[in-house]
């Protein structure tokens, strides 16, 4: 099923022992466009440290009850490695992440990849690769929040801002971003899929996708109370003939 990002925020992570926190917001691989982690703030029993779980730990999802229970203890993430998510999070954290539950790699094959490779192997692979360079952060590793807001741009004008994003929940793969068309539409909600960006400028928040803004004017209008359901995805292939899904 897809499920807004937006609609997630708030809900409760539960370890096998006990609540943990908030979900706060997501970070997605900018490259696959698959939600690597998901960020929760602990509150009064860990200081109100937030800490990154991947959706590999990630058991049922009780969605009626707006929790995600996980197959980890408060003491196994009492004890991870302390990461700032105010900062860029670095390959090596999240190689001491991998080190400390067992996830595997998917920068390597390894969450909805192909053969994992163990840990060490990516260390040396990281190391090889990355001698001489800086390397402060896993420049693909974006954060939903951060991202909310950027411009959209079609090949020949503005559509609007991003607004949220639309996942789905059994690949955690990021199939639409929703884009508020602003001004020249307002109230207008529309879907635009990653497979359309052709490029993205990191340091002036913007995207550029490889449509026309008559097209996305014209295009079925999203309406962030109802699902995105066959026959609304199926109108959307309809619209768009010709483009990548």
């Amino acid at each position: 099923m897809k499920r807004n990002v937006k609609s997630l925020i708030g809900y409760t992570m539960g370890a096998t022992d006990g609540e943990i926190g908030k979900i706060t917001e997501f970070y997605f691989d900018d490259e696959s466009w698959t939600i690597r982690y998901l960020i929760v703030e602990t509150g009064n029993w860990l200081f109100g440290r937030k800490v990154l779980i991947s959706p590999q730990a990630l058991l049922t999802p009780e969605w009626g009850k707006e929790v995600f229970p996980i197959n980890l203890t408060r003491e196994q993430i009492k004890k991870s490695p302390d990461i700032d998510t105010e900062k860029p999070v670095s390959r090596q954290q999240e190689i001491e992440l991998n080190e400390h539950y067992p996830w595997s790699g998917y920068w390597a094959g390894g969450f909805y990849g192909g053969v994992p490779i163990t840990v060490s192997q990516e260390l040396q692979k990281d190391t090889d690769t990355m001698a001489g360079k800086k390397s402060d952060d896993n420049p693909h590793l974006r954060s939903t929040a951060m991202v909310t807001g950027y411009k959209i741009m079609a090949l020949d004008g503005e559509i609007g801002d991003v607004e949220d994003f639309i996942f789905d929940d059994s690949s955690w793969k990021v199939e639409f971003l929703v884009v508020d068309t602003g001004k020249w539409l307002p109230g207008k909600k529309v879907l635009i899929s990653p497979k359309w960006i052709k490029e993205i400028f990191w340091e002036t928040s913007s995207i550029i996708v490889q449509a026309l803004v008559a097209q996305v004017k014209s295009s079925p209008e999203y309406h962030p109370t109802l699902p995105v359901s066959e026959i609304y995805e199926a109108n959307l292939k309809s619209h768009y003939p010709g483009f990548f899904w």
